[in-house]
């Protein structure tokens, strides 16, 4: 994911910080120069790094951070507020109107994967905000971009207006505003022609329907992998358009994140959305707080809570965390747990959610979610009895199984011996849960997952 680079060099500042004996002007100053290169080395704009590290050494001083019982805790917390400051503060709402439809113009280069966001951006709207969207289809210049978000629509279940390519985009657009106020829906998402590089034919095309449509939202959709040169597109469409926020696109890969850290401040613009992923599922409203506390390593609880309460009935995951904590369950809950599990992404993004977990490689995370596949084809091959009672699994059966899945009886046995240890780390949360305590390490030291 974007940041990780940056996110291991500030956690390994900040604890060489906490081995001082004291804090002084000199080890600060050390600090801010390491904290420094690691932000330009995360291809954060030069200008903002050189703002931020003056801003961490006003407000460190003027907070008498040298004074403090425990500086490298409140260091940690300038630096966080900062980060926050950085990437939009609370800027990063859409602001969705309540007794009318909400305009939204996508607009962006071609080849930016505008189409795609725009229907991500549809179902965001209607499965997780609850409203009734409409798109429009106003890139007439590429027929596929009508045809994908046609089928777009169809997936996510929401309404399109789509005229073909012998209409003008103004012309689209306005009859599309005009169904979303008569029909009475919340949201119109008009779905903008891009161009392979900035061009004023395809900026006075855009301002021809911001003059027809008056849109409350226009969000520029930028690569996260672009670097520094989304910044210059952000500026360029900010300049023609007043864009009210950005979309970062490809923040679940290796960018290094400065484009992200640098567009706030450069622009003037919030990012509002991030792209993490190649499925209609995959875009998320941007938290600029929550993502300061990534970068820092301080996990983000509050979205993973709400990845679970998306994929999971809260009675029944009630029901479920107290059998597993209780250690009684079997193999068919198990398996039903992985499978949530896999529904909510990928396993080292889950993990990055939690403080105190430990971080997995993309090797260990393909060998961690090869297991839970090889663990459910087994399992699969065993009669409901053996599910709910592995303990009547001897050799005979181990056999019969291992025959039905095509593994080895050693991979049965491993996921017998996963299982029970399983069900043993269980019993130990619930112990340390009722004693109020955490285990040594964290909750990394419970043995989770690191592969």
């Amino acid at each position: 994911m974007a940041f990780e680079s940056l996110s291991d060099k500030l956690q390994g500042i900040f604890k060489k910080i906490r081995g001082q004996a004291r804090l002084t002007e000199s080890n600060m100053e050390d600090m801010l120069k390491e904290i420094r290169v690691a932000l330009l080395e995360s291809d954060v704009n030069y200008r903002v790094v050189k703002e931020f590290t003056n801003s961490v050494k006003e407000k460190a001083l003027g907070q008498e951070v040298l004074l403090k019982v425990n500086p490298s805790q409140m260091l940690v917390k300038i630096v966080h507020d900062e980060l926050v400051e950085l990437l939009g503060s609370d800027d990063s709402e859409l602001h969705l109107q309540n007794n009318r439809p909400t305009v939204i113009l996508m607009v962006g280069l071609q080849g930016s994967g505008k189409t795609t966001t725009t229907g991500k951006l549809a179902h965001l709207l209607k499965y997780k905000m609850h409203k009734k969207v409409l798109l429009a289809a106003a890139d007439v210049y590429r027929p596929a971009a009508i045809d994908q978000l046609n089928t777009l629509a169809k997936s996510v279940g929401v309404d399109i207006v789509n005229m073909g390519t012998s209409v003008s985009p103004v012309k689209i657009s306005e009859v599309a505003r005009q169904k979303a106020f008569d029909e009475h829906y919340d949201v119109l998402i008009i779905d903008t022609a891009g161009r392979l590089q900035i061009d004023e034919a395809l900026m006075d095309e855009l301002n021809q329907i911001k003059d027809k449509v008056s849109p409350d939202e226009i969000l520029l959709l930028v690569d996260a992998m672009a670097g520094q040169d989304a910044v210059n597109v952000a500026n360029a469409f900010n300049d023609k358009l007043a864009l009210t926020g950005i979309v970062m696109s490809k923040l679940d890969g290796d960018a290094r994140g400065g484009a992200a850290l640098s567009i706030k401040h450069m622009t003037g613009v919030p990012i509002k959305f991030s792209g993490v992923g190649e499925k209609i599922t995959d875009l998320d409203i941007f938290h600029p707080d929550r993502m300061a506390d990534r970068i820092l390593g301080m996990g983000d609880v509050v979205t993973l809570v709400e990845k679970v309460q998306e994929e999971m009935d809260e009675k029944e995951a009630r029901k479920s965390v107290n059998k597993m904590m209780s250690g009684r369950f079997d193999l068919e809950d198990m398996i039903e747990q992985m499978r949530k599990v896999q529904k909510m992404g990928s396993l080292g993004g889950l993990l990055k959610l939690i403080p105190g977990m430990p971080r997995i490689s993309e090797e260990q995370q393909a060998a961690g979610e090869k297991e839970m596949r090889n663990f459910e084809t087994i399992v699969n091959s065993m009669t409901p009895e053996e599910r709910h009672n592995p303990d009547i699994l001897k050799y005979s059966r181990k056999q019969r199984i291992s025959n039905g899945s095509g593994k080895s009886l050693a991979d049965i046995n491993r996921m017998l011996k996963k299982f029970e240890q399983m069900k043993q780390m269980m019993k130990q949360m619930e112990q340390y849960r009722k004693s109020g305590k955490m285990p040594p390490g964290g909750l990394g030291g419970m043995g989770f997952p690191g592969m």
